[in-house]
């Protein structure tokens, strides 16, 4: 079952059991998705949506921000809520630890090859490690990649 079909059936059994809130965010995250779908006229693939539930994730961490500076708790928390329904349907978040030796074996490939690093080929390290994760089927936040590698490439 892709990706989209499981959010489907989701939305329908929050619909039986009467959850009113987890019922308007799967269709919030549908109504995303079917943009996505129109904007590029075929089927979002599963990857398609994976990004578009990243998409996401992120206007709901900034639109918490901005709620917490505006002293708004009540509209922080649902959004807050709103993000932990959005994280059922992402892949496995990738542990610091786990993170951190994808970021010294792909640095330590790239040197193998023969490629001097520095600081300024952060762009293709970053890359490389960002094509690792997608293929290994996990997620990681880009800071703390970003954070990661520029601690490789200066030590």
């Amino acid at each position: 079952m892709s990706l989209v079909e499981k959010i489907h059936t989701d939305m329908v059994g929050a619909m039986k059991q009467r959850a009113v809130d987890r019922l308007s965010t799967l269709r919030m995250v549908k109504a995303a998705l079917k943009n996505k779908e129109i904007d590029q006229r075929a089927p979002v693939t599963d990857a398609q949506a994976v990004q578009v539930l990243t998409t996401l994730i992120k206007q709901r961490r900034d639109s918490i921000e901005q709620f917490t500076k505006g002293n708004r708790p009540e509209l922080a928390e649902k959004e807050a809520a709103e993000i932990v329904v959005i994280e059922e349907y992402m892949p496995k978040a990738a542990g610091d630890e786990e993170l951190r030796q994808l970021v010294t074996s792909t640095v330590a490939d790239l040197r193998a090859q023969g490629v001097p690093l520095g600081p300024k080929d952060m762009g293709s390290v970053m890359k490389a490690i960002q094509a690792k994760i997608q293929a290994s089927g996990l997620r990681a936040d880009g800071r703390l990649v970003s954070e990661m590698v520029k601690a490789a490439l200066a030590g």
